[in-house]
């Protein structure tokens, strides 16, 4: 039912035990998993076509609809229901609870060695620098303390440079502030280069893209956090 299940479950379980993703799942820009994510069905979100597939298990969010998450209950079907992970810690946490759930703990284990592995590249590549990055989302939302992209710079060595812009735990910054402030890297939730809205739009304004010769893209859902250079 969810974007985030869906890449911890391509990610971990068999092919054929897999009956279908949510209908984002092909989203290029979207998720990391969206090419192998092709070969299987893509439902509509709602309850009808999942209680036609009579599945064993669902893989929720506890942000999906909560109406059509009751009326699976109540229908008797296994609901497995993920919250949003706040660090990596609990990241970790949900690919193992995933692993134990299609039966692959092996595979949910290798992958979180994969995950401490680049981690501590990371954190080799960054040592000598104090490098100042900005998570920026859409109409200029900036990801402050208590979010898993900020825990995420921690444990690389990276500094979140929201702090610089006087936000805590998260709010919005003018285009104007950011550009004064010169961050070495700015980090956005969308690799799209085509804006659907104004909110996106802010992502892709020449100001910013003339800031800096380098930036990186991270998915938006964070399941399994991926690092992508541009």
């Amino acid at each position: 039912m969810n974007l985030c299940t869906d890449q911890l479950l391509i990610s971990l379980a068999d092919p054929g035990q897999i009956l279908g993703l949510s209908r984002y799942a092909r989203e290029r820009f979207e998720s990391f998993a969206a090419d192998d994510a092709r070969q299987f069905r893509i439902l509509s979100g709602g309850a009808e076509d999942i209680l036609l597939l009579h599945p064993d298990v669902v893989v929720a969010s506890l942000y999906d609809k909560r109406s059509t998450r009751e009326l699976l209950k109540e229908k008797g079907l296994h609901l497995a229901e993920f919250a949003v992970p706040r660090n990596l810690d609990e990241v970790k946490t949900q690919i193992r609870e995933m692993g134990d759930l299609v039966g692959h703990p092996d595979r949910a284990s290798a992958e979180i060695a994969r995950l401490n592995d680049a981690v501590a590249r990371a954190r080799e590549t960054v040592s000598q620098h104090r490098y100042k990055v900005l998570p920026l989302s859409r109409r200029g939302w900036v990801s402050g303390s208590d979010s898993l992209l900020s825990s995420l710079l921690a444990e690389t060595g990276l500094f979140n440079a929201a702090g610089d812009l006087g936000i805590t735990f998260g709010g919005y910054a003018s285009l104007e502030a950011i550009v004064n402030l010169k961050p070495d890297f700015i980090v956005v939730a969308d690799a799209s280069e085509r804006a659907q809205d104004d909110g996106h739009a802010f992502l892709l304004h020449p100001a910013l893209e003339q800031m800096s010769g380098l930036d990186f893209n991270i998915r938006p859902c964070l399941c399994l956090p991926i690092l992508r250079q541009s």
